[in-house]
């Protein structure tokens, strides 16, 4: 190999191994690969920046604005309210999320549907008396399969059908290219579900955060008379104390939210802490401080204000805070919200809220202002499961929603506009009619997975231009003894296991530069292994952080880890089983 191979070889190992063993976020890793690779004169400036031109990323921009607009527009709600109903078992409950969910997640983004039914269902199981530990892996499941369905149902689908129009100069796929393929397994997969997982999955008892807010959160008032009129929060000892954090500030008829150290107290505020209720003794023993027992029934915090908003959040894999703790992680400051309470694996987590380090996963009850949550859909620091005080969608767009969808499909399937198009008229559309405004499909440009996606084919033009993929596809061919059979059971095989260590769109795009240098090398047909990466790398589910959406319902569900890899994993193979098979069968292998 030359050295140009050698060093791409090596900045692929790095960039494995720092995805597998770090929390730096993907978009960064795979941004320092692209600098290096040019850098070092590897790619030209053309070549390592043609992944932000392909029409396989823009497409993907485009699908996550159509996906904002059916949500906003109240669209995907609609769905959800018509198929959950009244069923009188656990497999019925299952079948009415598997058939909204798995439809919708064909064609949009399963994030925003996923989003949507956290809510819907966790209310649902309380009505129909079943916990929402036994339908919410379900859901995130069916999400995933649903994504299968059509080359527009995951970003996954679209990338590699634009890097492999880029590669090889093909016409690509069409939307319906994969139905075929896709239909089937989501129906093996969802038949495998409603058949086994009523027996295995978990009943863990469901206790929302936000029905115990009087559970960890005190509420006193600043005596008039007493010393602490005109005094800081810090100045008055209220900042730093050891089971308990001042949350928010109620005074006349507004709120302090986020309450900074120098806000000066004035007599008859009442003050909410959250933390640990048995500290109240320590707060009535400051002088100027007296219960608040003429405070109206109901906590401050149940009352709806302008000035804050209660939200639900799961800490992302991304989130910075990660391994420090709440205190030290300077929450407050970083992200201006406060931590209500602390939840992981199901179970509220006690003791002092500012020494908890915060995990992947954990359940975040916050009290926020409006602004948090713009923010987050953007940062991505924290998945948004439930917000309490969310907008209501504008319900009398839903109709047009579908409209502009529905047309979106039907123009890409017929032919009349491409796939890029086609999407970019349906953003345009969903925007220009209302269904979304420019904030919230600005919002929904998620510019981690973006930039991810983009820096991506660098890597994959290295591997060509350097014959990294040609070296790697000879070995592999040599590996598989020439069997075209056993060549594609090995690139399933390798790309699902990376989809469960590095992003799914990540292990697509490394991969199909050295399947396309093996059907090359192999003389065989390249589209069956095309589909075997696109399946690989959509079908995760034997952890909760292979996939957002097992992350979204992990810590709703109040699953363990081992919940996911006692289930995901015959999913896994199960999945995959069907895949494979159907692909030998279908498709001959040989050019």
């Amino acid at each position: 190999m030359t050295w140009q191979a050698l060093l791409t070889l090596a900045v692929i190992v790095s960039v494995l191994g720092t995805m597998m063993l770090t929390r730096i976020a993907p978009h960064w890793v795979m941004m320092a690969a692209l600098t290096v690779l040019s850098a070092a004169g590897i790619l030209s400036p053309e070549l390592a920046l043609s992944g932000f031109s392909n029409p396989g990323l823009i497409t993907v921009a485009a699908m996550f604005i159509i996906a904002t607009g059916m949500y906003q527009s109240g669209a995907v709600d609609q769905v959800v309210r018509h198929a959950l109903g009244h069923p009188g078992s656990i497999r019925e409950a299952l079948l009415r999320i598997f058939l909204p969910v798995i439809s919708l997640s064909g064609f949009l983004n399963n994030t925003p549907v996923v989003a949507t039914m956290i809510p819907a269902i966790r209310a649902w199981s309380k009505k129909i008396g079943i916990s929402p530990s036994r339908l919410l892996m379900p859901l995130s499941y069916a999400a995933i399969l649903g994504g299968t369905l059509t080359l527009i149902g995951t970003s996954t689908n679209l990338i590699v059908n634009g890097q492999y129009q880029a590669l090889t100069g093909e016409a690509g796929f069409s939307i319906f290219s994969i139905t075929w393929l896709g239909l089937p397994v989501a129906i093996v997969g969802g038949f495998f579900m409603w058949l086994v997982f009523p027996r295995l999955l978990p009943e863990q008892p469901s206790k929302e955060l936000i029905e115990s807010v009087r559970e960890f959160t005190v509420e006193v008032r600043v005596d008039p008379q007493g010393p602490l009129v005109g005094k800081s929060v810090a100045a008055a000892g209220l900042r730093h104390l050891r089971q308990l954090y001042l949350v928010e500030i109620e005074r006349d008829d507004s709120v302090v939210t986020a309450v900074p150290s120098e806000e000066r107290l004035q007599g008859n505020d009442t003050l909410v802490f959250a933390g640990e209720t048995e500290a109240i003794t320590e707060l009535l023993r400051i002088p100027g401080i007296r219960p608040a027992s003429e405070i109206s029934p109901g906590s401050t915090l149940t009352k709806d204000r302008e000035e804050r908003r209660l939200v639900e959040a799961v800490v992302s894999p991304n989130c910075d805070g990660i391994g420090q703790t709440i205190r030290d992680s300077r929450f407050h400051d970083r992200y201006g919200a406060i931590v209500l309470a602390v939840a992981r694996n199901g179970k509220r987590l006690d003791g002092n809220l500012g020494q908890i380090k915060l995990a992947p996963g954990d359940v975040l009850l916050l009290e926020a202002r409006p602004a948090f949550v713009s923010r987050q859909r953007y940062q991505r620091d924290f998945l948004l499961i439930n917000d309490l005080q969310e907008q209501a969608p504008q319900h009398d767009r839903h109709r047009l929603a579908w409209l502009i969808l529905v047309g979106v499909v039907l123009s890409a399937a017929t032919g009349l506009a491409s796939m890029l198009n086609a999407a970019l008229i349906g953003a345009g559309l969903m925007i220009a009619l209302n269904c979304c405004s420019f904030a919230q499909a600005q919002r929904s440009l998620d510019l981690s997975v973006i930039i991810t996606i983009g820096a991506s084919f660098a890597l994959g033009n290295a591997m060509l231009e350097t014959g990294l993929a040609q070296s790697l596809a000879m070995w592999t061919v040599e590996t598989s003894l020439g069997k075209p059979w056993l060549l594609l059971i090995l690139t399933y095989l390798v790309v699902s296991v990376l989809t469960e260590s590095i992003t799914n769109n990540a292990s697509a795009i490394l991969m199909l530069p050295i399947v396309l240098a093996v059907t090359g090398e192999a003389n065989l047909n390249a589209e069956p292994f095309v589909f075997a990466i696109m399946m690989a790398a959509s079908a995760s589910f034997a952890t909760p952080l292979g996939y957002q959406t097992n992350l979204m319902v992990y810590g709703p569900g109040n699953y363990r880890f081992t919940d996911f890899l006692r289930l995901g994993l015959p999913m896994n193979l199960i999945v995959g089983a069907t895949a494979v098979s159907l692909i030998l069968w279908r498709m001959p292998l040989a050019a």
